[in-house]
């Protein structure tokens, strides 16, 4: 019997390598040259709650409109990308109890950087105002505080997410105790600002396969436990993808 030849295994495909390629584009480009049409001010007159129609067929176009937030140097050697809803309570446990451990032991150090995605829920229920908690944040982030506001909004999560109508003045609220300018501020919440930004946010998360929140991507791999409770697991797990970068192609 003639000796059989072993198959060379077929490298599977990451889904996130199209992602991560789009987003490493995106530092090399510069996001305000790909996002120019997000940040107009326009005037929708009442404030945005909810999706608007947009395209969502063109991930590099969808990308590139969702404009995420970035903490940490674009140089690091593992990227940890989140998609979060602001009415989520297992997101505000993450906003809260993980990732300042995650800013004091790794973005701190260069060794990771954080990229967040808005991924509101819904627009109704206990989800109803996580679209406008997003424009929130995006508003914020316009005078340079959007991790203030982002914490903010995590941090008093009960005082605002079921409320009998929309939390605006509440927002705003919390917007000039981060240190916002109120005029600009309450300006960009009341209308629908960032409207099209949060919307192709959500949809970039829908072609990625992301259907809860918080959706935590580490290089690449989805977590299947994004760490809440095992804060040692989720540190090997961005050890072991800093030492995979660092390794030479073979």
């Amino acid at each position: 019997m003639a000796p059989q030849t072993a198959r060379k295994a077929t490298p599977v495909r990451s889904p996130y390598r199209f992602f991560y390629w789009i987003l490493a584009a995106i530092a090399l480009v510069g996001i305000a040259a790909l996002v120019f049409s997000v940040v107009r001010a326009r005037t929708g007159g009442s404030a945005a709650m909810a999706l608007v129609k947009m395209d969502s067929t063109n991930l590099t176009a969808v990308n590139a409109k969702a404009a995420p937030q970035v903490l940490g140097q674009a140089s690091a050697p593992v990227k940890l990308v989140e998609f979060a809803d602001y009415t989520c309570p297992y997101c505000g446990q993450w906003a809260a109890q993980v990732q300042p451990q995650l800013i004091r032991d790794y973005v701190n150090t260069g060794k990771l950087q954080i990229v967040f995605y808005d991924f509101p829920l819904g627009s109704e229920g206990e989800h109803k105002y996580s679209f406008l908690a997003a424009r929130a944040a995006r508003c914020a982030a316009e005078q340079g505080k959007f991790w203030e506001m982002h914490d903010a909004l995590f941090g008093r999560q009960s005082e605002w997410s079921f409320v009998a109508t929309a939390p605006v003045k509440q927002f705003e609220e919390y917007a000039r105790g981060v240190g916002v300018e109120p005029t600009k501020f309450n300006a960009c919440l009341e209308s629908d600002r960032y409207a099209d930004a949060v919307t192709a946010s959500h949809y970039l998360g829908e072609q990625l396969g992301v259907n809860e929140t918080p959706t935590i991507i580490i290089n690449e791999k989805r977590l299947s436990n994004p760490g809440l409770h095992d804060y040692e697991g989720l540190k090997k797990t961005i050890e072991d993808a800093g030492a995979g970068a660092a390794a030479p192609a073979k």
